[in-house]
């Protein structure tokens, strides 16, 4: 079992920035590839970012990449998510995710393969 806490969600002016963490505790971190998702009223749940068990391996949606970082301590335990340059339409509930990974470099991008989740924070960005 693995329990997921997401924190640093919040209200933030387009054009800001926001740090989004997620804090691990059960099994070890390190076991796990994670990712996060975001979801808005009335709409399926999106991918934006994901990283692999030890961090060497990352990916993003397409409107993710340059702005967004996803990073992970798993000595900490702790996924983080630095979003800048917010737009608008980056408002959403933000999720993590833990996906048990076989490999070093697997990464997921697809939330049915996710095994926990965190209960999501709120990320508003305001015109």
């Amino acid at each position: 079992q693995v329990q997921l806490v997401e924190s640093g969600g919040g209200l933030v002016q387009a054009g800001g920035s926001l740090r989004l963490s997620c804090a691990a505790s059960g099994r070890d971190f390190s076991d796990f590839a994670m990712g996060w998702f975001r979801q808005t009223p009335g709409k399926d749940r999106e991918f934006v970012a994901a990283i692999s068990r030890i961090g060497y391996a990352t990916e993003y949606t397409a409107s993710a990449k340059g702005r967004f970082t996803i990073a992970r301590d798993n000595a900490a335990k702790t996924l983080y998510l630095e979003m800048n340059s917010l737009k608008p339409d980056a408002s959403a509930v933000y999720y993590c995710a833990a996906d048990k990974a076989t490999y070093w470099d697997s990464i997921q991008t697809r939330g049915q393969y996710y095994d926990y989740w965190g209960q999501g924070t709120q990320v508003t960005v305001s015109s």
